[in-house]
């Protein structure tokens, strides 16, 4: 039995929180240049944003890379315990402030610090790099009290406490059940049927939102903006998915809806990333960049 790591190893093994720093970097960035997203920031434009552009959503996400090589880094040589919960999220709120400096002062990525952090903290510590084990060290990490926690009411709070969405800590506690069972297995599902990748990842978005309580429909819409997402997404896919005429008809439908009502999907959103990023792991890949140029081009969703 091997007591002990060769140089290989180690240099692997100190590598690996920048790699999946670059990933979770990486998925961010694929995630905001997705073209077209309903409602949500894309190479088209702001969607139903009015303090987020694509420049800044790149800016974000350069900013925090390093806190997810930092949250990385601490859980891999440390017990899975209250001390690494809170420590984990010193850095998280770290993050966030490096974020708003980036943004001057917008929210581009405070639930993704949270996710990909969670998950980037949780895959340093499976060696086999499969996902539905990474998202159950993650909701065990999750599970944790945090005795640092901000005695802030958040906006995810007062939607939880409103409409009884379990919003984004509930996702991650309970193993991220939505990249899992909706995410995945639709990226996965259209890739093997040979649609462009960019076709897969906005199927992949369509079934998170047609299943997902999202906590900022629920926010800035209410329930009826929540309905109105689901629904809509859901008959995007009935209609045979993005890579569907009638599908890309329907698209365009919900992408007007929601910027009139200016309602953005972000907790799917952000869903996306941690399934690119799961994906990206799982495949022993880098993430590709999104090449849907067409929709960009003619301004249409």
């Amino acid at each position: 039995m091997r007591t002990s790591l060769s140089m290989t190893d180690q240099q692997r093994d100190a590598g690996r929180p920048y790699r999946l720093a670059s990933l979770a970097r990486e998925a961010l960035i694929a995630e905001a240049e997705l073209t077209p997203k309903p409602g949500l920031v894309d190479r088209r434009g702001s969607g139903a944003h009015h303090d987020l552009s694509l420049c800044l959503m790149r800016q974000s996400a350069i900013a925090i890379e390093p806190y997810f090589a930092a949250m990385a880094s601490l859980s891999q040589g440390q017990d899975l315990d209250c001390d690494l919960r809170a420590q984990l999220a010193a850095i998280g709120r770290d993050a966030e402030r490096a974020m708003y400096q980036a943004t001057r002062g917008s929210n581009a990525h405070k639930g993704a610090i949270w996710i990909l952090g969670l998950l980037a903290a949780a895959a340093i510590r499976v060696a086999s790099e499969n996902a539905r084990e990474i998202t159950a060290v993650a909701g065990a990490i999750a599970r944790l009290p945090d005795r640092a926690l901000p005695k802030l009411i958040t906006h995810g709070d007062m939607v939880r406490y409103r409409y009884g969405a379990s919003g984004a800590r509930v996702e991650a506690s309970s193993n991220f059940p939505h990249v899992l069972n909706c995410g995945l297995p639709m990226l996965r599902d259209r890739r093997a049927r040979k649609f462009p990748e960019e076709v897969c990842r906005l199927d992949a978005l369509l079934s998170l939102m047609a299943d997902l309580d999202d906590t900022c429909v629920l926010y800035r819409g209410g329930a009826e903006a929540l309905r109105v997402v689901k629904s809509g997404a859901q008959a995007v896919l009935d209609a045979g998915g993005y890579g569907n005429a009638n599908g890309r008809q329907r698209m365009r439908e919900l992408d007007r809806e929601l910027i009139a009502r200016h309602v953005s999907p972000g907790g799917s959103a952000d869903l996306l990333a941690a399934t690119i990023f799961l994906d990206a792991l799982e495949c022993q890949s880098e993430v590709s960049k999104d090449q849907s140029e067409e929709e960009v081009r003619d301004g249409a969703a």
